[in-house]
């Protein structure tokens, strides 16, 4: 199985066990090894008291495109850390998009950005995640 294979296969095996993703309607748009780009759309069950989206559920759309990206290569990986900075508010009706993309992999750990735009291409939200592969533990068995 080639790495383009490999990585959507592993966006397959973790969509179908993440309830999470799936309750707030993301869909993973794109994913290649080290990368993927999740999508959402803001509900008016996801706005906080000032009719905006709660900024929560901005960072959990920015670490699903990261734990897709981080897990890309089938080596089964989780978050050891991560820090958003929330730049603009994103409003009812608003798509937004969160991409993922390793700026660093070093044995056990990674460095992963995100970047988080609304359908306009306004800059939301940025997302820098860090990763610790789980030893030799894969996603899925080949």
């Amino acid at each position: 199985m080639d790495a383009q294979a490999v990585a959507e296969k592993v966006r397959d095996v973790m969509l179908a066990g993440d309830a999470a993703s799936r309750m707030l309607g993301m869909h993973i748009t794109d994913v290649s090894p080290g990368r993927a780009v999740a999508t959402m759309t803001v509900r008016a069950d996801m706005l906080n008291g000032f009719a905006l989206c709660h900024g929560g559920l901005i960072a959990t759309l920015a670490d699903s495109a990261f734990a897709f990206a981080c897990n890309s290569r089938n080596a089964l990986t989780v978050a050891s850390g991560f820090g958003i900075d929330l730049l603009k508010s994103a409003q009812l009706n608003d798509v937004l998009t969160a991409t993922a993309q390793e700026a660093s992999l070093a044995g056990r750990t990674g460095l992963y950005d995100v970047t988080v735009r609304n359908q306009d291409g306004e800059l939301i939200a940025m997302f820098r995640g860090r990763s610790y592969r789980l030893g030799e533990r894969k996603v899925f068995e080949a």
